[in-house]
């Protein structure tokens, strides 16, 4: 930890996603409106599971905890890259600067393994599925959920322990619109050669290691769909595609930006972005447009909301005619 003595930088400088100041007014309308509805859409989720006693099983308990996981980590990052969008300069303090990647990467972290823990909820349901409530109960789940956040909050220090061991006396410029390690090691003032290969080992290997154990796991689901009935694997293939889609658009992303050396291209920014901010947005979208289950329990749950308004309603309307008749 002798690198923080010789830390003299008290902030950051980011360069954001653009210098064009028309651009930057366009885009923090378009990603408010991104980020109101990853709050809404994910927020709807996590009462509807929590609200329908239907929806009181492992695969939707995993998905509520996806939606919450994906405000956490959109809530990271979005709201302060909306803030800079009305200034000229964009500046974060040294120690903002930490947390940020700290939680940044705890949230990477746990939206990997929870993806990893619901493709082996899937395999256990369509390969096992006399022992999957035995196997799979809630109890069970709520275990795998807490581990997964041990699991990703130690990854996310030793990260942030790497990073910030080391010596930062200037530069203090950031080619990026948030705080990320591999960005901030390249300001250190020392070589970070051996801190970056075990800063992206440590990040590529978990996003490898679990990208590969979700092939796997598919493909033994593929293989056991050949001696189902043609409903039993439209059904499977149905939630199974879902998944693999939310995978695939978060897993690609992380495998593209923590498997290889940093660079500071546009490429990267677009790629951090749709992490970060669209699949989050796009997760209730391919979870409710394709689960009818989850659309029925939307439409129960606006009929809850709508028959309590009314009957609010009658009440207030009632207790003013009674209120009228005693003035009369």
């Amino acid at each position: 930890m002798d690198g923080l003595n010789h830390t003299t930088v008290t902030h950051f400088i980011f360069l954001g996603l653009t210098g064009n100041r028309a651009l930057e007014l366009a885009l923090f309308a378009f990603f408010s409106a991104l980020y109101l509805l990853i709050l809404a859409g994910n927020l709807l989720i996590m009462v509807t599971v929590a609200c329908d006693h239907c929806l009181h099983t492992p695969m939707y308990f995993f998905l509520g905890n996806l939606s919450f996981i994906d405000i956490c980590h959109s809530s990271v990052t979005v709201p302060k890259m909306l803030l800079d969008f009305l200034f000229l300069q964009k500046t974060i303090s040294f120690h903002g600067c930490v947390a940020q990647l700290f939680f940044l990467h705890v949230c990477a972290c746990a939206e990997i393994f929870l993806l990893t823990i619901m493709a082996y909820d899937r395999y256990i349901a369509i390969c096992y599925p006399l022992q999957y409530l035995s196997l799979m109960n809630l109890k069970v789940c709520a275990w795998l959920v807490g581990a997964l956040w041990v699991g990703a909050t130690i990854h996310s220090l030793v990260q942030t322990v790497l990073t910030i061991q080391l010596p930062y006396c200037g530069p203090n410029v950031i080619d990026s619109f948030f705080c990320d390690v591999l960005p901030v090691l390249k300001l250190a003032c020392t070589d970070t050669y051996f801190t970056g290969v075990l800063v992206v080992s440590n990040s590529g290997t978990i996003s490898l290691v679990c990208f590969l154990a979700l092939v796997a796991s598919y493909i033994v689901i593929l293989a056991s769909l050949r001696r189902r009935t043609a409903e039993g694997r439209r059904k499977a293939l149905s939630t199974c595609a879902a998944h693999l889609l939310v995978v695939t658009l978060f897993l690609g992303p992380c495998l593209f930006l923590y498997t290889r050396p940093a660079t500071s291209s546009s490429t990267d920014k677009v790629v951090a972005i749709f992490y970060t901010l669209v699949t989050p947005v796009l997760n209730p979208v391919i979870y409710t447009l394709r689960n009818e289950e989850v659309k029925a329990a939307i439409k129960k749950l606006w009929q809850q909301v709508l028959q309590t308004e009314n009957r609010a309603l009658i009440s207030i309307t009632q207790r003013k005619q009674v209120f009228c008749k005693t003035l009369n």
